[in-house]
């Protein structure tokens, strides 16, 4: 079981937050360090404000040197195909090979209205998800000297050189994630190399990969290499260590828990871990709140991850 820890910027965080929290995750042993895409709090005044998800990254990409580094996940309506190619390409050049490329349909209508960004209906924001992934995956896999064309709904590219290439070959590792029973599955079937599904009870994870699987088989490809769950991160030595990080974050323990959450005591928090495993999960994102509390980073990594 690996385990990433997963941010939230745009709840509140400065870029020195959040490099503080990556480079203690990589000191601590962790697997990555990945953030969301969004641009408006849920809850909170989120000062000091947004950050843009890929220049994070890409200055996380020199400012740590192991720990891989990516997206839970990018929005497909934030951003043209064509230039986050490019953008998610030179940060995994900078990165020397470390990024992992989380894409989704986006949902949050809130930050669209609040920063300009148009926010079609569902099934054309599926539409656009889809002709992205192939755009992307296919601008990246265009061989040197080569041109890629595509002609979609949504998007049209012609003769485009499909550079910079990524620094990993044949591209960084496509994340789609999910709670879809048709679609999301068969775009992870067609596109992924890791299918997540996020902030749910550990009993409805195992169908969700049950679908993926079969949406695999239904398209002639063997099961995806990875699996992965994300989930509320709530640690303790003691009952009332856990109460204060909760209070902390705003959050009940009975209630995380009851929705899945990594919450406990080190030894409850293995258990839970092992249900997950259990399900199928290979890896989990472990949503990281109180980005000021490294000491809830560390003792993960020094008493939970030892035992899995």
């Amino acid at each position: 079981m690996r385990l990433v820890i997963f941010t939230e910027p745009q709840q509140g965080a400065s870029h020195d937050d959040l490099r503080r929290v990556a480079q203690t995750a990589e000191a601590s042993g962790y697997d990555g360090f990945f953030r969301s895409d969004h641009f408006l709090t849920m809850g909170g005044d989120g000062l000091p404000g947004p950050s843009d998800a890929w220049l994070t990254l890409a200055a996380l990409g020199v400012e740590t040197s192991r720990i891989r580094l990516g997206t839970l996940v990018t929005s497909a309506t934030f951003r043209l195909p064509g230039p986050l190619a490019i953008a998610v390409a030179q940060a995994d050049q900078i990165s020397g090979g470390r990024v992992e490329f989380g894409l989704g349909a986006g949902w949050f209508e809130a930050e669209h209205a609040a920063y300009g960004i148009p926010f079609p209906p569902l099934g054309e924001r599926f539409d656009r998800l889809e002709e992205q992934l192939e755009i992307i995956t296919g601008l990246w896999a265009t061989p040197a000297g080569q041109t890629y064309d595509f002609h979609g709904k949504h998007y049209q590219l012609s003769g485009s050189p499909g550079l910079p290439k990524p620094a990993q070959s044949p591209r960084p590792p496509v994340i789609v994630g999910g709670q879809g029973k048709k679609r999301t599955p068969a775009l992870a079937a067609r596109y992924a190399d890791e299918f997540n599904v996020a902030f749910v009870k550990v009993q409805d994870v195992a169908p969700a990969y049950e679908r993926v699987r079969a949406a695999c088989s239904a398209v002639g490809r063997t099961p995806l290499p990875a699996l992965s769950a994300a989930a509320v991160l709530c640690v303790g030595r003691d009952d009332a260590e856990v109460r204060r990080r909760a209070e902390a974050i705003g959050r009940d323990p009975a209630e995380m828990r009851e929705n899945g959450g990594i919450v406990g005591t080190p030894a409850e928090v293995v258990e839970t871990l092992k249900a997950y495993e259990a399900a199928g999960a290979t890896r989990i994102f472990l949503q990281v709140l109180d980005l000021s509390d490294l000491a809830h980073v560390e003792l993960v990594a020094a008493e939970v991850a030892p035992q899995l």
